[in-house]
């Protein structure tokens, strides 16, 4: 197939963006809605890019339309080339203003409480015409996002099966987890405490797949003792911190989350060893896309915000290198 004869004349960009939409609507006549275009204008369209490419890209069933395995390919394709055009108007509105953007961050809950805001707001307050999108879930759902290319940067700890060659990783911080109590717990106003001791106490974790309960467990089976049965699991950092400053529960938290909450969390760290340590902080990437310029103004700010809890050690790539 000679590109310039079946498909360079007749593959435009137009008919590529009605193909994402019939995809994401789901039929024809609702694409045609949302374009504002006439559903024979639609069909027209995919018939002569099927025409074009020699396939069927739809099915069309009673229900409305949905890709094919070549309808997927060509669409993941198109994502590509609209994001990289998106991408590079991003870099020439940068080059003309730095302060003109938009950046679209995922992070975990722990983060969203305390480091990001905190970046968030100096930016802000420096740049003001730059817009955050902001996404609050799981490391797994974000990672996916970069792969869609509906993030352009994840912040937090991912554990290593998370990775693929696709993702690239920074080192940001080694952020330790610390036991907690509220400041009206009896624990509070305690100058010594052993792990063993607070074994039975009530306590706040997240789901057994958190990477905070798994160091919680490991450090009480590391001291040869029982991991303790939490009373409340919640992956509700916001609940947890609440029910803790009730003073009626122990919790575990990132010191991250401690530093940049710190004034408006009525809780104590408690002098508490923990022997585990977790996956450090890092600022993840999709490897061999154009880089948002914003991007790197928001990681070296986080790196200020990061550094006193910076072990000293120069920056490292954590994977995809």
């Amino acid at each position: 197939m000679q590109w310039t004869d079946r498909i360079g004349r007749r593959l435009k960009l137009r008919d590529l963006h009605i193909l994402l939409a019939v995809a994401q609507a789901g039929s024809m006549s609702r694409a045609a809605d949302r374009l504002a275009i006439s559903h024979p204008v639609i069909s027209k369209t995919i018939a002569e890019l099927e025409y074009a490419l020699g396939v069927r890209l739809l099915d069309r069933t009673a229900q409305g339309t949905e890709p094919t395995s070549y309808g997927r390919a060509l669409l993941s394709c198109g994502t590509v080339v609209f994001d990289e055009l998106r991408r590079g108007v991003q870099e020439i509105a940068f080059l003309s203003d730095p302060t003109v953007g938009e950046l679209r961050i995922g992070s975990a809950a722990p983060y969203i409480e305390g480091l990001v805001p905190a970046v968030i707001e100096r930016l802000a307050e420096r740049y003001p015409k730059i817009k955050f999108q902001i996404k609050d879930t799981d490391a797994v759902t974000l990672c996916g996002m970069l792969r869609e290319r509906k993030l352009d940067l994840v912040v937090g700890r991912v554990p290593s099966p998370v990775f693929g060659e696709d993702l690239i990783s920074e080192f940001l911080f080694d952020d330790r987890i610390r036991v907690v109590a509220g400041l009206k717990s009896p624990w509070s106003r305690r100058r010594h405490i052993k792990l063993a001791e607070l074994s039975e106490e009530p306590w706040l974790l997240p789901e057994a797949d958190n990477i905070a309960t798994a160091l919680i467990f490991e450090s009480f089976r590391a001291a040869g003792l029982t991991p303790p049965t939490p009373r409340v699991v919640s992956n509700s950092v916001t609940l947890r911190i609440r029910l803790v400053e009730t003073g009626g529960f122990i919790a575990a938290l990132p010191e991250s989350t401690l530093r940049f909450g710190a004034g408006r969390m009525r809780i104590k760290i408690l002098p508490v060893r923990l022997r585990a340590e977790g996956p450090p902080a890092v600022a993840i990437s999709l490897k061999n896309r154009t880089p948002n310029p914003i991007a790197r103004l928001f990681v070296e700010e986080l790196r200020a915000f990061a550094n006193p809890l910076m072990k000293k050690k120069p920056p490292r790539q954590v994977r995809g290198s």
